[in-house]
């Protein structure tokens, strides 16, 4: 499923709008990026928690010349399931 087909997906389960639908799935993006962006997780109680890992600094092998480079410390999104969404699935 992808972007186009979830707001098709909300708009109709919840009887709104595309472009109603569309608006609140950016609006929970939006939520959802500026917690993580500020270091914060996010829990949806059933579904899972959006979190923020580090990423250390390691060396690493340029794959065409085979010289050692420096991989630089970063911030990478997350995501646990939750116990319900893992049932579901099982």
């Amino acid at each position: 499923m992808n972007k186009t087909e979830l707001i098709d997906h909300i708009a109709q389960q919840a009887d709104i709008s595309k472009t109603a639908a569309a608006r609140a799935l950016e609006a929970v993006i939006g939520g959802v990026r500026a917690t993580l962006e500020k270091g914060d997780s996010v829990t949806l109680v059933g579904f899972g928690t959006f979190a923020v890992g580090e990423r250390i600094a390691r060396t690493g092998r340029d794959p065409r010349t085979g010289a050692a480079i420096t991989i630089e410390a970063a911030k990478i999104p997350k995501f646990r399931a939750g116990k319900a969404l893992k049932d579901a699935l099982n």
